[in-house]
């Protein structure tokens, strides 16, 4: 397991050691009191306070993580799609357990993330299974660790495979980019979101926010884009970053009522 240095706070991996963290240090996250510090996967794993984690979140849909979490503390979702199983967002910590685990459920056979805050320990997954990543070009900047398994694409979608698509909302970050899934829910569709749309306590309704930490709302003009964006798309449920952040029914009309919500409140119509 690599020993490429990972930060402590956000979970993202370098490609060598650093003094400083670009996504900690940006306004979208921060760095702790503390200040900055620094661990790696081989660290993680040798201390034995991380283990593996593999719920069912949804009919076809696999939450991935550790307990207790670690870093922002999200958990990434495994897609049971026609095409094989596909990773959606990534968690930080990986070892052998989940290897083995996934491996035996049919392995990977790519990798898409949402936005930078869980690029983390990206390549690592990708080695693990030999699967490519693919990262919206418009946050190429934020990424710590490169790597030929990187795959860079453009545009407002692209589709990993004949039933999933990929759609670049532009919330939270300009790369922010949420999974479509049409034959999630068993037919009736899932969108997968991570933070890009938050699943909050309130299931009738999801957030829009440039900046959960820090509390900075999202530009209107970007939220309304983004709801235009995701009206075609028929999706019943919504999965969103966390272990069951998850709107079971009517996800595509939340989703459009949230976002006409926030333009009244931010003084805009839709």
């Amino acid at each position: 397991m690599s020993a490429e240095p990972v930060c402590l706070t956000c979970g993202m991996q370098y490609s060598a050691p650093r003094a400083d963290c670009p996504v900690c240090e940006d306004e979208r996250q921060y760095v702790p009191p503390g200040g900055q510090q620094w661990t790696d996967l081989a660290t993680l794993r040798a201390s034995g306070d991380l283990r593996a984690r593999i719920d069912e979140q949804g009919p076809g849909v696999l939450g991935i993580g550790s307990e207790p979490k670690f870093a922002i503390g999200q958990r990434a979702l495994l897609v049971r799609a026609g095409g094989g199983n596909f990773l959606w967002d990534c968690a930080a910590y990986l070892d052998d357990e989940l290897v083995r685990r996934i491996t035996e459920l049919g392995g990977l056979t790519g990798i898409a993330i949402s936005h930078p805050h869980y690029y983390t320990t990206m390549v690592e997954w990708a080695h693990a299974f030999d699967v490519p990543i693919y990262l919206h070009e418009a946050d190429r900047q934020w990424i710590g660790r490169p790597d030929p398994a990187i795959r860079l694409w453009s545009g407002a979608t692209l589709d990993v495979a004949d039933d999933l698509r990929l759609i670049n909302l532009g919330v939270h970050f300009a790369g922010g980019t949420v999974l479509h899934w049409p034959a999630g829910e068993n037919g009736r569709g899932a969108l997968l979101s991570g933070d890009v749309v938050q699943v909050i306590p309130d299931r009738t309704h999801v957030g829009f926010m440039y900046s959960y930490p820090n509390l900075i709302p999202e530009r209107p003009s970007v939220v309304r884009r983004a709801a235009e964006l995701l009206e075609p798309y028929e999706f019943e449920a919504i999965y969103g970053a966390w272990w069951e952040a998850i709107v079971r029914t009517s996800g595509h009309e939340v989703v459009q009522r949230s976002a006409k919500r926030y333009l009244a409140y931010t003084q805009e119509t839709a």
